[in-house]
């Protein structure tokens, strides 16, 4: 007999759960949401909903111990413990929940947001996006089709120092701007080379390598660690990058004025030359981004923080990672605490300090209004796609040449291979 479960499954596999229900959360309603992962990010983003008026109804990860010691915690928060479940699907078949909070490993993403965008739930879905470009373009359709408020985790959107930065650039306040820089400065301790092993108890492995290649669990491609393999993620370009990249590309996109911007030559290379363990992705890289007009160049170095920054600027509550736009009138760099101009005279121009971001509560506000959030889906896929092209472009050991206008590589096949990739059966890509 073909119980509940499994004709759940099915329907949502084929895109047939259709519950769309478009209309604004009244004014005054706390907006119900789930947490689909909750380990690391997840809990932030969770807590953060909840500060700005949310309720967190159901709390949904594959490990028993993530349930029990991040739904404590949000318990706490919102005076309410959340339910506890390990199967997504059940989160999406719940009519009383609004939205969905996506803080899974990244290649799990396009798959849960189609399916929630189907199932008539808003989305927010931790950056990056996607792991490839078709995955982004099919997100973003999902989005559309089903009128579903799609936020990315890209939170320096959010930021109003961040705006106020692009607009005084795209203003002229520093004049023609022919360079700009981002650049993540940290220092990645050894995951060593574990061998493989056994799965924790009560962990549903194949479940949690989803769309994944089939492989023996080892504890580095698990909880955080994922991060560093192809499998599941994006290289450092998609996890701490896509932050500085995104400011980079808006205030590109502002002085285009037009978010369509794409680079037409993107140039990669770098390699692991810090640590000889398990990790896959590059520790140090560069990748420079031709626009025609200007240059994008960006800049990773994992083995160390800027020692020039922590001189001048840590004492300042300064970042390790920034995007700085270079003028003929002058230089802007913009980070965490807020924004300067150094003027070509060498001295200090207009400047400003951070008030914070609000990235949750621009998506509740959203969920109300059905208006398109700071970070809409969009938005979150073109920055996704600048780590996408650099990573292609790193792949293959060489220079790429994009086509913005079908967001493809010509006739190059080899790199129009890596626009998309195979999904694992059952968990293929729903088909929008």
């Amino acid at each position: 007999m073909t119980d509940r479960r499994t004709l759940l499954k099915s329907a949502l596999a084929a895109g047939a759960f259709l519950n769309l229900n478009p209309s604004a959360i009244g004014a005054n309603e706390r907006p119900t949401l789930a947490l689909i992962g909750g380990r690391n990010r997840g809990r932030q983003i969770a807590l953060g909903a909840i500060k700005a008026g949310a309720r967190i109804k159901t709390f949904c990860d594959l490990d028993e111990e993530i349930l029990r010691k991040v739904g404590a915690e949000l318990g706490r928060a919102q005076g309410r413990q959340p339910d506890y479940v390990r199967e997504f699907e059940r989160v999406l078949e719940d009519k009383s929940i609004d939205a969905v909070m996506i803080a899974t490993p990244d290649h799990w993403h396009a798959r849960m947001g189609i399916l929630a965008a189907q199932a008539g739930k808003d989305v927010y879905i931790e950056k990056p996006l996607t792991q490839t470009i078709y995955d982004g373009q099919q997100l973003r359709d999902a989005a559309r089709k089903y009128k579903r408020v799609m936020q990315v985790g890209t939170q320096r959107r959010s930021g109003e120092h961040f705006r106020s930065a692009v607009e005084h650039v795209a203003s002229g306040g520093i004049g023609k701007v022919a360079l700009v820089k981002a650049w993540i400065t940290q220092v990645r301790e050894t995951i060593g080379n574990p061998p493989d092993a056994n799965p924790p108890a009560g962990i549903n492995y194949d479940a949690w390598l989803g769309p994944a290649p089939k492989r023996r669990f080892n504890e580095n491609r698990f909880h955080y660690n994922w991060r560093f393999f192809w499998d599941y993620g994006n290289s450092e370009l998609g996890n701490q990058g896509v932050h500085v990249l995104d400011v980079a590309l808006w205030g590109i996109q502002a002085l285009h004025k037009n978010i369509h911007t794409y680079p037409r030559r993107i140039s990669a290379t770098g390699g692991i030359y810090w640590l000889d363990d398990a990790k896959e992705v590059p520790d140090t890289e560069t990748v420079a981004y031709d626009y025609g007009d200007l240059m994008l160049h960006f800049e990773l170095r994992s083995f160390a923080s800027d020692h020039v920054l922590h001189a001048q600027e840590k004492r300042r509550g300064g970042s390790d990672f920034f995007t700085a736009f270079y003028g003929a009138e002058g230089t802007l760099m913009v980070g965490n605490n807020g924004w300067k101009v150094y003027r070509k005279d060498g001295s200090i121009g207009p400047e400003a300090k951070s008030a914070g971001e609000f990235h949750e509560k621009d998506f509740l506000e959203c969920l109300k209004t059905r208006k398109e959030p700071n970070s809409d889906v969009e938005i979150g896929r073109l920055s996704t796609m600048l780590c996408h092209l650099g990573n292609i472009s790193y792949k293959l050991g060489r220079d790429v040449k994009f086509d913005g206008r079908t967001e493809s590589f010509g006739s190059d096949k080899e790199a129009n291979a890596l626009l998309r990739k195979e999904h694992r059966k059952p968990y293929d890509l729903p088909k929008v």
